[in-house]
């Protein structure tokens, strides 16, 4: 019997936790799923929905981001996400319909204008620290970055993501909701450069 896939659970605050699997479930696509009702015909994302709590789903390569609405301690909702996800991701069959993840001409038109954000007003202050932001897609007003450089596996990215970059994207583009991280954090031998001393 072959050994089940690895995901890693990394809560991000008491409603959100970042689940990185061992194979890609949606390669160089995102998805967001708000409700219950965007789920249907998904079958991921019906199985995660399924879990007590859970709010919303966003997906992205390799990376699945949960919130849920309830403060309770993740153990117990993330041992259940985890669940879903390996019976899902290794049982074969499509995990999303093509309407969940096809692009509108809407999120073509936000995605100029944010990564015209990023490239101008972004990257120019967070390449100071030898990092990078790269725009993976738009969907339904949510942003799906990568932190590359520096900013990969560094203790701040967190703080860099939301008092940085989604907050400033937010100020220009009032129709973003949200900037969700699909970085793998733990990725590579030494993820993080240091800023060389002068």
């Amino acid at each position: 019997m072959p050994d089940p896939i690895r995901i890693l659970a990394e809560p991000v605050d008491v409603h959100t936790c970042s689940f990185t699997v061992e194979r890609p479930v949606l390669p160089e696509r995102a998805a967001r799923f708000g409700s219950v009702e965007a789920a249907k015909g998904s079958p991921l994302a019906e199985a995660l929905f399924a879990v007590p709590g859970v709010a919303a789903v966003a997906v992205s390569g390799r990376k699945v981001v949960v919130r849920k609405s309830t403060t309770d301690e993740w153990g117990p909702t993330a041992r259940a996400i985890g669940a879903a996800l390996r019976e899902k991701v290794t049982g074969g069959g499509p995990l999303f319909a093509d309407a969940a993840v096809r692009g509108t001409p809407k999120d073509d038109e936000l995605r100029a204008k944010v990564a015209q954000t990023v490239e101008t007003e972004i990257n120019p202050v967070v390449a100071g620290h030898g990092g990078h932001i790269d725009i993976i897609d738009v969907k339904d007003g949510v942003v799906f970055v990568v932190m590359a450089g520096g900013c990969q596996g560094c203790g701040m990215a967190h703080i860099t993501l939301r008092q940085g970059v989604e907050r400033l994207v937010k100020e220009r583009l009032p129709e973003v909701t949200e900037v969700v991280d699909v970085t793998d954090h733990g990725g590579g031998t030494q993820p993080f450069v240091p800023r060389q001393a002068p």
